[in-house]
């Protein structure tokens, strides 16, 4: 990856990172100057409910000497980034990858469900792709169904699978897995129908001139043709089975996993576990999609095609 292409994405993370430190102070000024108070500062005004008046930025103003504080707050409204940084840090490299207070096996616990999820998803889309495209019917009643599908809102669909495949006896991983496949087939469908209808017409005749069947067409024309745009669509299906992951843990009360950690953390007023736990997830994400991009390279060079992303 050639250094022009990270810095655009560093400048955008540079951006956020100043915006988050700055919203950190009034964040957090109301919390933490009643903290202060309790510490023996003089506050203005005095009366804690006389701040509540104030926003937060006119609060520092008045009271400047907390501005620090608020970067330390033990349970903050909005953590600090490297509160947030000194908690992963903690939970990756000082704890057991076995333990349940590491965010690793929090992570592998997501990620398992969000790969089988991911395997099934991009199984059913291609087919249903190939389906698509070969077959009118299918095509004039599948793809509707496929759209319509992703409508229906996701926290009101996954905790119904989740109770209806546990009143069967289906607990576990495959649960989060079928919400994970359900987010990630709609991406693959549609860019690998794009994919296989990208031969034009030129290209189809050639290949009849050749008598070349059907089966051959799919073979040798259209399925490499669909290469570039089933990667794209892998990319934004495995980020979408991560979340459809994570979503399977909220409902249930799961013990762990990205979803547990957020529960926890809500839970228990701990919002630096939730963070982490958020952080982790994006982290996760982001390997995830530099695998496949990965991936995509070396397919489409040992294609003789150029990567498209």
């Amino acid at each position: 990856m050639n250094i022009r292409d990270i810095i655009p994405a560093l400048v955008v993370v540079g951006v956020i990172f100043v915006i988050w430190t700055a919203a950190v102070i009034p964040m957090n000024a109301h919390l933490t100057a009643d903290q202060a108070q309790r510490d023996g500062l003089i506050m203005t005004p005095e009366a804690p409910r006389d701040r509540q008046a104030y926003t937060g930025l006119t609060l520092v103003i008045k009271n400047p000497a907390i501005i620090a504080m608020t970067y330390t707050l033990i349970r903050p409204r909005l953590p600090s980034p490297h509160q947030v940084a000194i908690e992963m840090y903690e939970t990756i490299f000082t704890k057991a990858p076995t333990s349940r207070r590491s965010l690793v096996y929090h992570a592998w616990v997501t990620l398992s469900a969000t790969l089988l999820g991911f395997v099934m998803g991009t199984t059913m889309g291609v087919l249903l792709a190939v389906g698509i495209v070969y077959n009118r019917t299918m095509d004039k009643s599948v793809m509707p169904w496929a759209i319509t599908s992703q409508t229906i809102p996701i926290l009101a669909l996954a905790p119904m699978i989740i109770v209806m495949l546990g009143a069967i006896g289906i607990q576990g991983l495959f649960p989060k897995s079928i919400i994970s496949a359900y987010l990630s087939f709609f991406p693959v469908v549609v860019g690998m129908v794009k994919g296989l209808r990208s031969p034009d017409r030129m290209q189809l005749d050639l290949l009849r001139t050749y008598s070349a069947n059907a089966h051959q067409g799919f073979w040798k024309l259209r399925l490499p043709a669909s290469m570039p745009y089933l990667f794209a669509s892998l990319k934004i299906g495995i980020s979408a089975a991560l979340v459809g992951a994570i979503v399977a843990e909220l409902p249930t009360g799961a013990r762990a996993g990205f979803g547990a950690r957020m529960l926890v953390g809500d839970q228990y007023g701990q919002p630096m576990v939730t963070w982490a736990a958020l952080f982790g997830a994006a982290i996760t994400a982001a390997l995830l999609v530099a695998i496949l991009s990965w991936i995509e390279r070396r397919t489409l060079a040992r294609m003789g095609m150029g990567a498209t992303a």
